[in-house]
């Protein structure tokens, strides 16, 4: 097994009616399962009064080495999940408006998709068949993480890099000598006061 593994999964969406004043149908990814075919168009597989069931298409389902925390999240869950991104095709002029973008055992990338406008993304059933595979893939390939404390660097003042110069206020500090501060100015109109105060 190398470092990346490939599980081809049959995706299964479900267009369902639903009472909406601009929409009549609400597409859902609802399940995936193994041995999957290759296929080019949706194939029809169960109607009834209120859905019909496709089987969309046939992604790979891709398992990193470097994502296996997340597969690890997934499984701990108690419902593992294979995630399902549709996208939305405004301009799709077929019967589906929708495509199936991705698949992922990852929560974390399925969020990452959550945040986009025109996608959909739904948790399904993880077949327990694929449960072993994608938990020996973990056993396999897992590493914890070294977790390095990161040491905090004394702060510095913006203005002692200011042009590359140290300030003349910290030079002389740093030098020994003391800067007093400048005598304030005689105040003549107060002076000026006492002085005609004195003669009358």
């Amino acid at each position: 097994m190398g470092n990346a593994l490939l599980i081809p999964v049959g995706i299964v969406v479900a267009r369902e009616k639903i009472s909406h004043p601009w929409q009549t149908y609400r597409w859902k990814p609802v399940g995936v399962f193994l041995d999957a075919p290759e296929i080019r168009e949706w194939r029809e597989l169960r109607r009834d009064g209120r859905s019909v069931l496709y089987h969309a298409a046939t992604l790979n389902l891709e398992l990193h080495r470097k994502e296996t925390t997340a597969y690890r999240v997934n499984l701990a869950n108690g419902e593992p999940s294979i995630y399902v991104v549709l996208r939305e095709d405004p301009d799709a002029g077929g019967d589906w408006p929708v495509e199936v973008h991705l698949v992922t055992a990852s929560p974390f990338e399925a969020q990452s998709h959550g945040d986009v406008g025109l996608d959909n993304v739904e948790g399904v059933a993880m077949p327990e068949r694929l449960v072993e595979m994608v938990r020996t893939f973990i056993e396999t390939h897992h590493q914890e993480e070294t977790f390095y404390k990161r040491k905090r660097q004394p702060h510095k003042l913006s203005e002692e890099h200011k042009f590359g110069q140290e300030p003349l206020i910290r030079l002389r500090e740093r030098m020994g000598e003391c800067i007093e501060p400048p005598m304030p100015k005689p105040d003549k109109v107060s002076g000026e006061s006492r002085r005609r105060g004195e003669r009358e």
